[in-house]
């Protein structure tokens, strides 16, 4: 294992530190542990510490659920992570609504 890779797998952030940076409450993390998507490490005292590739792989899971997936094909997605480009996947990523930019927003505001 090279060195960027050990540093992405070593467990380090708490689970507060996983819900701010992922956005997801306590309590969806914890589903989806008991759902065996992700599997923390635990310290001595039983407090779960995520890593990095924790965190990408919550980060995965709260955009395929934005996009409409179950909780199985979700499962299903990561354990086969180069199958991601399906036509299932690229379908929902397809209608996904484009961001504004600032030209679109013009027209909302009059000039004075």
């Amino acid at each position: 294992m090279d060195t960027d890779q050990m540093r992405r797998s070593t467990p380090v952030f708490p689970m507060s530190s996983a819900m701010k940076l992922t956005g997801l409450t306590a309590r969806q993390i914890r589903y989806y542990e008991t759902l065996s998507m992700i599997q923390p490490e635990r310290s001595e005292g039983n407090h779960r510490k995520f890593s990095m590739n924790d965190l990408d792989t919550l980060l995965s899971i709260k955009n395929y659920m934005e996009k409409g997936f179950t909780t199985k094909r979700i499962g299903e997605l990561l354990n086969e992570p180069k199958k991601s480009s399906t036509p299932e996947v690229l379908k929902h990523v397809g209608h996904q609504k484009p961001m504004l930019n600032r030209g679109d927003l013009s027209r909302f505001f009059t000039k004075r």
